[in-house]
């Protein structure tokens, strides 16, 4: 499922199999489909074991939370802006269930891309099915500015080929899911 600026969903979907998650894995309100809370609890483990605490921050939002996240980021910065840091409701991820934001937990400054534990998701997350969403330098494909902290669970198998093609989420539907539907 391909969700960003130009592929969205309707104002009254609503994942299923959403789960809570607990405190071990993630701060507090948090919720994810029940594949991906389970393919990260196997990420979180692997990373705790190399010396990593990577904590879910932010997961499932509905459509209503994220529009009201979309238009606290308009009136402090404006549109445009707005536009390039957060989705539009019905245009984010975090709807479908599937996107996570993480943080380190020994990252008092809110830099994850500048952290270890970044480092070592970078290398290791697709082994577990999740992809960097929004990499560096990939602003005109994706639509959305650098995010080091947003992942988004696709699968073991189509995480290794995104990974061992260095390609994003939106090329990978293009180029080969797209062309299924065609």
């Amino acid at each position: 499922m391909l969700v960003n600026k130009y592929y969205y969903l309707d104002k009254d979907y609503e994942p299923e199999n959403i789960i809570t998650t607990t405190g071990t894995y993630s701060y507090a309100n948090n919720s994810l489909n029940e594949e991906t809370y389970n393919a990260y609890q196997e990420l979180y483990d692997a990373a705790k074991s190399d010396g990593y605490t990577i904590l879910i921050v932010s997961s499932y939002r509905n459509y209503e939370y994220q529009e009201e996240l979309w238009n606290e980021r308009k009136a402090l910065y404006g549109t445009r802006k707005a536009d390039e840091y957060a989705a539009r409701a019905g245009h984010s991820e975090h709807q479908t269930g599937y996107a996570l934001d993480v943080a380190d937990f020994y990252d008092t400054n809110d830099k994850f891309g500048d952290t270890k534990s970044y480092l070592w998701m970078k290398d290791n997350a697709h082994k577990y099915g999740f992809i960097l969403r929004y990499p560096k330098d990939k602003e005109d494909i994706t639509g959305y500015s650098y995010e080091p902290w947003h992942y988004r669970y696709v699968g073991k198998e189509t995480a290794n080929k995104i990974f061992k093609e260095n390609i994003t989420f939106d090329e990978y539907y293009a180029y080969y899911l797209n062309k299924e539907v065609n």
